[in-house]
């Protein structure tokens, strides 16, 4: 487990599948991610099983509220290779009741120090819906810089919107 300070991060179990399943149904958790084709209990619980074990290119974990060790979310740091330093990290609360209650800063430091002190990344990446607010605030928060704009990269309900592509160098996070 990684600890934070009002989380911890734990590795994914078949058992989460449920809970990955009921927040992958809901529109409003979903809003600003890509969700993809909708899946099956039963896809979702078989994903989680056959998922390789973490490892240095793909880190998945569950957040878990240290004070109740209730899953609240996910977050992944993938696609990281030595020979660049680099990795694209993913967090999404699926949790509504947590939102805005400082889960999301948390669990991105504990990532992002995670990241940068036992995998030794130099640069850690992501995107994000401009229009997503909330998620561009806990990431500038936390030392991300807006480094450029993807245009009309992301379709909802019929319109496109851009995203910003973000960096957080090794030294940086706050």
């Amino acid at each position: 487990m990684v600890l934070g300070e009002l989380v911890r991060l734990r590795p994914m179990e078949p058992s989460d599948a449920e809970a990955m399943w009921r927040w992958s149904h809901d529109p409003e958790v979903m809003r600003w991610m890509s969700d993809g084709h909708r899946q099956s209990l039963h896809h979702v619980r078989q994903r989680l099983e056959e998922r390789p074990r973490n490892a240095y290119g793909d880190v998945l974990y569950g957040i878990e509220v240290r004070a109740d060790a209730r899953l609240i979310g996910l977050v992944t740091l993938r696609d990281a290779e030595p020979e660049t330093g680099r990795a694209e990290l993913d967090l999404y609360l699926g949790e509504k009741d947590c939102w805005g209650r400082g889960y999301a800063t948390d669990a991105m430091r504990t990532m992002c120090r995670y990241g940068f002190d036992k995998m030794r990344l130099h640069k850690i990446t992501l995107t994000v819906v401009t229009e997503n607010h909330a998620a561009h605030h806990v990431y500038r928060k936390v030392g991300f810089v807006d480094e450029g704009v993807l245009r009309q990269e992301f379709r909802r309900d019929g319109e496109w919107y851009d995203m910003y592509t973000m960096g957080l160098l090794e030294g940086e996070l706050r």
